[in-house]
């Protein structure tokens, strides 16, 4: 098994290459989001050729921190000097991309997943720390990039989403440490948080409250779960990103040790009407869990196929949401009772 490279390694390999694609995992979130941009904009400080390659739509809370980075155009770079994946540990999470990831002369991985193995010419990955955005920083450093505002911004965003606005038991000493020195670089903290967590649009609302209208709670209380199908979002116009945050919402809920939210672009009852927007979609279900103190939600989500952090996995089925439901009870049942 290939073991981790120092950040003197990799930065050697950065600042030596003329062009950095860089590729964030599928459904970004604020930490893939914000170190994917921060990477970008220190390496065209640096004079480099970079982008970060995208697949699907950038969610709206984190859509600030793009201001020109990111790309769906496979073809903006020809054969990149650099493929650099951020905050996932695998191709299988970004699968349209990963031909294009193949070109990089050299490729490199830098996550926190405790499921991600090595599998790059050039790796680092510390499942000990809170976000990927905390190895960006220090990858920063190690480079002697610019310590600008929009970096800063960038690199908060990602520490504060992945650890819960600071609030997840993931939340380090050096998370802290590290947000307090990008003050010095000028960051908006304010803004940053303002643009992420006050940016709800009525239809946010309407979705989870649906979503919580069919709530389970189950395993003598110590378990919540919660459902969104395509049916819900097309009455409510609401987007899929729009859940976002909906399984924290059942973690909150006192007693409950695991929260699961399952969404699925197709509706409980695979209703087949001709204009039906979830036809063209496979039918398949991702899973997002929690734990609130003493359990392994990444060891319920491997044996499903997926993986994460001991307190926050996910995985996906490909089968119908009234298959989907029954299993992953199960799953859960056996692991707190």
């Amino acid at each position: 098994m290939k073991k981790n490279n120092t950040f003197q390694e990799i930065a050697k390999q950065l600042l030596a290459a003329k062009s950095v694609l860089i590729y964030p995992h599928v459904n970004m979130d604020g930490d893939a989001m914000g170190s994917g941009t921060a990477m970008c904009r220190a390496l065209r400080s640096l004079g480099k050729e970079s982008y970060v390659l995208i697949e699907d739509d950038i969610a709206r809370n984190l859509q600030f921190l793009d201001e020109g980075y990111c790309t769906r155009n496979q073809d903006v770079m020809e054969n990149p000097e650099v493929s650099l994946c951020l905050d996932c540990g695998d191709m299988s999470r970004f699968p349209k991309r990963k031909d294009k990831f193949l070109e990089g002369k050299v490729t490199i991985c830098i996550d926190h997943h405790r499921t991600s193995q090595p599998f790059c010419d050039f790796n680092y990955i510390d499942p000990g720390v809170a976000a990927t955005g905390e190895l960006i920083y220090q990858l920063l450093l190690a480079m002697d990039a610019p310590k600008d505002r929009q970096t800063a911004n960038a690199l908060f965003a990602a520490i504060s989403t992945d650890t819960g606005n600071f609030q997840h038991s993931n939340t380090t000493k050096q998370s802290h440490m590290i947000v307090a020195d990008l003050y010095d670089w000028g960051v908006e903290a304010n803004m940053v948080s303002r643009e992420i967590y006050n940016r709800v649009r009525l239809e946010r609302i309407r979705i989870q409250n649906r979503a919580l209208q069919n709530m389970e709670i189950f395993a003598g209380g110590q378990a919540a779960m919660a459902y969104v199908d395509g049916r819900m979002l097309l009455e409510t116009g609401a987007g899929m990103d729009e859940t976002e945050g909906t399984v924290d919402q059942l973690k909150s809920i006192d007693g409950v040790e695991i929260a699961v939210f399952v969404k699925s672009d197709w509706p409980m009852d695979r209703s087949e009407e001709p204009s039906a927007p979830w036809l063209a979609l496979p039918e398949k279900v991702k899973i997002s869990m929690r734990a609130k103190s003493w359990s392994n939600v990444a060891a319920i989500a491997e044996k499903l196929g997926g993986g994460g952090h001991i307190k926050a996995a996910g995985c996906t089925l490909n089968m119908p949401l009234k298959d989907a439901l029954p299993l992953i009870k199960k799953e859960v049942e056996d692991a707190l009772l």
